[in-house]
């Protein structure tokens, strides 16, 4: 299990779920429906199995191109500590367990499992494709929170919408920067990355756009449900974050990347999510 948990780098779980609760914890709040810990689970069943079938199918993908790039060669596929085969087939488990967990919450759900299957397990080929592999990346964790919501109240809102064009938005950027470390191999095997096409400094820049276009799609719900201090608190914080990793990361100075990557992001969502459940907190 611990081999399987690094295949998919489980903790970087923690980008698009406070998300997905924050979009469960909407539709209870704002719609009348009653929490249910049988359906909360049953989200975070669809959230690990659901990433854990998009990361291990990627590592199946990529891993013959990961044993050239010596950035990834030490990855468990090409290092010889997981198999392939055994790679592919805890990709089918998760996705028969996520579609499985679908049925159990309500149709709508189970109707569109194959669509977000579909988008999440699509991005491996994208960069392949398109430098639009990143807004790729991002679609399939913005469906988090939309896919929390849903689970809920089995119809869409406008809100929800919000907080997953927030999270594709925020998730396309961080991806930019990431893939600055790759830049020059990228290119150099005919893969497509926004850094590979068009050079880092464009692409800090294009990261820049989506990171203010994420902080717009978390001010929007203040226009669309009555929120407190704590929220526009949960903004400043999220605002500063967003900006301290372009603050620490450079087209020359990369030393910072994984410091922005993992540690601030990560931190960016939960202490968003925290000031949410705060703002409810105190208005009820």
């Amino acid at each position: 299990m611990k081999k399987y948990m690094s295949l998919v780098l489980f903790a970087h779980s923690i980008f698009a779920l406070p998300f997905a609760i924050i979009g469960f914890v909407l539709a209870v709040t704002t719609t009348g429906h009653s929490f249910s810990v049988k359906l909360f689970l049953l989200m975070l069943l669809c959230m690990v199995t659901a990433r854990n079938a998009a990361m291990a199918f990627n590592r199946y993908l990529d891993r013959d191109v990961d044993a050239l790039n010596p950035r990834t060669a030490v990855r468990d596929i090409p290092a010889g500590r997981i198999t392939a085969k055994n790679a592919l087939s805890f990709t089918i488990v998760n996705s028969v367990i996520f579609t499985l967990a679908t049925y159990f919450i309500n149709p709508l759900c189970l109707v569109l499992s194959p669509v977000a299957l579909f988008v999440i397990l699509f991005y491996s080929y994208m960069k392949r494709i398109s430098p639009l592999c990143h807004l790729v990346l991002g679609l399939g964790l913005g469906l988090a929170p939309v896919g929390a919501y849903l689970a809920v109240t089995g119809q869409f809102a406008i809100v929800p919408i919000f907080y997953g064009l927030a999270v594709l938005t925020w998730v396309s950027g961080f991806d930019i920067i990431y893939a600055l470390q790759d830049e020059e191999f990228d290119r150099q095997h005919g893969l497509n990355s926004i850094p590979a096409n068009f050079g880092g400094k464009k692409a800090l820049r294009i990261s820049e756009v989506l990171h203010v276009l994420s902080l717009i799609f978390v001010v929007l719900p203040v226009f669309y449900m009555p929120v407190g201090l704590f929220y526009y608190l949960g903004i400043l914080v999220y605002a500063g974050l967003l900006l301290y990793q372009h603050r620490i990361v450079s087209p020359t100075d990369l030393s910072r990347v994984n410091r922005a990557f993992m540690t601030t992001n990560g931190i960016a969502s939960v202490v968003f999510m925290c000031f949410y459940l705060l703002d409810i907190w105190f208005k009820n």
